[in-house]
């Protein structure tokens, strides 16, 4: 056993392992430029991974855009839809009279609950 001992050898700190007879999958490089710095960022998918259109920027954090020819590839966003707040959806259900209607309902209900209240008790 002591003949098969890893002397000097930092474990788990090094591999074993050669790269002889390995085949890397193919891969492409992309760059990002961001328009904040304007530095450029080079980023390597595998050849059959779609490049998304935006990358964070390693210098600024900001939105680096794909380039492509040269050129940013431009972001088509009339696909999204633009958010929507609480008081957007509440207004799909109801108007603006329903809502004072119900507004005036729930006041003269607190109101009509802090008459019956008897005060330090």
């Amino acid at each position: 056993m002591a003949d098969r001992s890893l002397r000097g050898m930092r474990l788990g700190a090094q591999s074993l392992q050669s790269e002889e007879g390995v085949s890397f999958s193919p891969r492409q490089s992309y760059t990002y430029s961001c328009p904040s710095c304007g530095k450029d960022t080079s980023v390597v998918f595998a050849a059959e991974a779609d490049a998304p259109d935006v990358w964070e920027c390693r210098y600024c954090s900001a939105e680096a855009l794909l380039m492509i020819g040269g050129a940013p590839v431009v972001i088509d966003h009339s696909d999204q839809k633009a958010p929507r707040s609480h008081w957007d959806m509440l207004l799909e259900r109801r108007t603006i009279p329903e809502l004072e209607e119900l507004l005036e309902e729930r006041l003269q209900f607190l109101r009509g609950r802090r008459g019956q209240e008897k005060i330090g008790a």
